[in-house]
């Protein structure tokens, strides 16, 4: 199950009179033949880029590699400086309210919306991007657009996917993964009987917390609002889903209430838990370790179980990128975002990552990535399959305040650690999602 290295050809992109052109298009979706669009940096600009730490090493490799092209082509140099999944949301909110700090900023979910005054207009880059690319996948769009307006540029959907060791499955009693979450349960119970249990975090994990609580309710057909933007979190779907939860909670291994991003990674590789969600980095930690070489051949890869709901609802980690309105060099910013998309470099990233990120335009589903490993198969349509966090109502700073809050997260720990009963844990929930849709 190695990944195969190829080369791709589906575009090129140079440099001329100061501005980066296009790169060429894949031939399979014969798109219109639009010109790129071009975007002139100010005289002497440079530019500092604020992004999550990576979770895959090649992934980085990439994206700094592209920067440097970026840099060697324009004379504009771009620092990137990183800082770890949970602290990019308060550091970047402190750089769009003190207006100084980072140009740009990688962020999750719907964060721009919780300051899109601050931030600069790319309408033009965005749609250029779309017209030349196949379009944007709508639901990454959405996380990027105020009405009609881009405060941001889609970057990608982070998959999220259950990462299980097969022979610890078997030895269970199941012969296939369960497709549903009444046979998930009972897996879950026969696995911690047989000492390889399950762990999935109910802490504030900005990722894995988030995947796990948001699938949790929409899989038993439970959501935080409704169409309009009233709470519906007080509901007999979301009393399901917590019921649910519970049973799953009393078959994992002690402490995941505190879990963040890293603990389910750290507990899986160390043969802590056989049952896990993840991104695909979690099965290349494994393979660039020769101490786990019998974890990475042993583990599998699958999408969450289908619930009462009847079809598969799951959020997966979404990542934009904006353009601080304090950045001196706007022009500069466009024009380096613009670089990073065309189609070579946006290809050597999506390849580099290893199907960890999942393309925000449609033009760069062909990448050969998600048909190299079968480990990558759950991966290959996070951008196009997930749904948004503010479902059922619209994305805006009320979702984004809500998600920022952990208010779904906290839902479920509170009940499944007792520290609230179920009705309790609900009216909490519901209480908190009300001050921020009023």
């Amino acid at each position: 199950m190695t990944i195969n290295r190829r080369k791709f050809l589906a575009g090129t992109a140079g440099v001329a009179a100061g501005g980066i052109l296009a790169g060429s298009l894949s031939p399979r979706h014969a798109l219109a033949q639009a010109s790129a669009a071009t975007f002139t940096p100010e005289e002497g600009a440079s530019l500092r880029l604020l992004r999550w730490v990576p979770f895959v090493k090649g992934e980085e490799e990439a994206w700094n590699a592209n920067t440097k092209a970026f840099t060697e082509a324009t004379g504009v140099e771009v620092r990137i400086d990183q800082e770890s999944w949970e602290d990019v949301r308060p550091k970047a909110a402190v750089a769009a309210n003190v207006g100084s700090g980072p140009d740009m900023v990688m962020s999750w979910f719907d964060d721009p919306f919780q300051y899109p005054d601050k931030l600069v207009d790319v309408t033009d880059l965005a749609t250029a991007l779309g017209e030349q690319y196949g379009g944007w996948y709508e639901g990454v769009e959405g996380y990027a657009k105020q009405g009609d307006t881009f405060i941001a540029v889609p970057l990608c959907a982070i998959g999220n996917a259950v990462c299980y060791r097969d022979s610890h499955v078997k030895a269970a009693g199941f012969s296939a993964f369960p497709e549903d979450t009444a046979g998930f349960l009972e897996l879950c119970k026969a696995m911690k009987a047989n000492g390889t249990p399950a762990g999935f975090p109910h802490g504030k994990a900005v990722g894995d917390g988030n995947n796990y609580a948001h699938w949790l309710l929409w899989s038993h057909g439970g959501m935080t609002v409704d169409e309009s933007g009233n709470p519906a979190i007080n509901s007999p779907e979301a009393r399901a889903a917590i019921e649910y939860a519970k049973a799953l909670y009393a078959t994992f291994i002690p402490g995941t209430e505190s879990w963040l991003d890293i603990n389910n990674n750290r507990a899986f590789l160390a043969g802590q838990v056989s049952l896990t969600a993840n991104g695909v980095s979690l099965y290349y930690a494994a393979v660039n370790d020769q101490a786990l070489q019998e974890i990475a051949e042993d583990l599998r890869t699958t999408n969450f179980p289908v619930g009462p709901v009847g079809s598969s609802v799951e959020l997966h980690q979404t990542s934009t990128i904006s353009i601080f309105n304090h950045c001196q060099y706007p022009q500069a910013a466009k024009a380096y975002l613009n670089f990073m998309y065309q189609a070579e470099q946006m290809n050597k990233w999506i390849e580099g990552a290893s199907a960890y990120c999942c393309q925000p335009l449609r033009a760069f589903e062909d990448n050969p990535v998600w048909t190299s490993n079968p480990i990558h198969a759950p991966y290959a349509k996070a951008s196009e399959t997930l749904r948004p966090n503010g479902y059922a109502g619209p994305l805006g700073p009320a979702s984004a305040g809500v998600m920022a809050d952990y208010v779904l997260v906290d839902m479920f720990a509170e009940a499944v650690t007792g520290q609230r009963s179920t009705e309790e844990a609900i009216a909490n929930a519901e209480r908190r999602i009300a001050r921020y849709y009023r």
